[in-house]
């Protein structure tokens, strides 16, 4: 497998930039991952994702959405998450040029909470979703459930969760699940936090080869 390499694409408005990684046997197929509100795209959790996936044979893209591109600290930008949402359906179009299988999309946090509401909007986007730690609702307001797109997301989903997240519980995302209509997962990480417990070198090899053999379980039911 090659180490992943710049990728950007400053012609599309908002422009792509991230890190490829190019499989050393191709299986048709690529992966878009993006990251939380508070990180970026070089966020361990998602390289050795990236890393593993590729190992597979996917293509995989993990991606700056626009408001990290125009600040490297800070949380997004008040009202500006519909740019997000336009910076990620642009790396999509961006890999198509490359892929000739099935594209994927997901995140961390406010990444996957934005890939399923652009992919609640555009149906046909992509062929499934890889969602890490969904923000379900603030921490200790659950009162504020981020789930009013939820039954428009057609697109088969896996959401991968920690049983002591904050920003929901896995009780609590299962039935918000039940609003979507579309094949949809669930994948528990015990005792794990919004982080997904990523830390130490045992879970940075164990979690990512689980969740890509969860994920292709998903993807391969359609």
């Amino acid at each position: 497998m090659q180490p992943a390499i710049p990728f950007s694409q400053p012609s599309l408005d908002p422009a792509v930039r991230g890190w490829l990684h190019a499989p050393g046997a191709p299986n048709g197929d690529a992966l878009i991952l993006t990251h939380g509100a508070g990180s970026d795209s070089t966020a361990p959790l998602l390289a050795a994702l990236s890393e593993t996936f590729a190992g597979q044979g996917y293509l995989v893209l993990r991606c700056d959405l626009p408001f990290r591109q125009e600040r490297r600290t800070g949380p997004p930008f008040l009202g500006n998450a519909e740019r997000d949402r336009a910076g990620l359906s642009n790396a999509v179009a961006a890999l198509r040029k490359n892929v000739t299988g099935r594209i994927f999309l997901g995140g961390h946090s406010y990444g996957g909470r934005q890939s399923t509401i652009l992919c609640a909007a555009e149906l046909e986007l992509v062929s499934g979703l890889l969602l890490l730690s969904y923000p379900l609702h603030p921490p200790r307001k659950r009162e504020q459930l981020r789930i009013q797109h939820l039954p428009d997301l057609r697109t088969p989903s896996l959401f991968v969760h920690g049983t002591r997240d904050p920003f929901g519980s896995a009780e609590e995302l299962a039935e918000a699940l039940k609003l979507i209509p579309a094949r949809t997962d669930l994948m528990t990480v015990e005792g794990a936090g919004h982080d997904l417990g990523f830390k130490g070198q045992e879970r940075a090899v164990e979690l990512p080869a689980s969740i890509l053999a969860r994920f292709e379980e998903l993807a391969l039911s359609g």
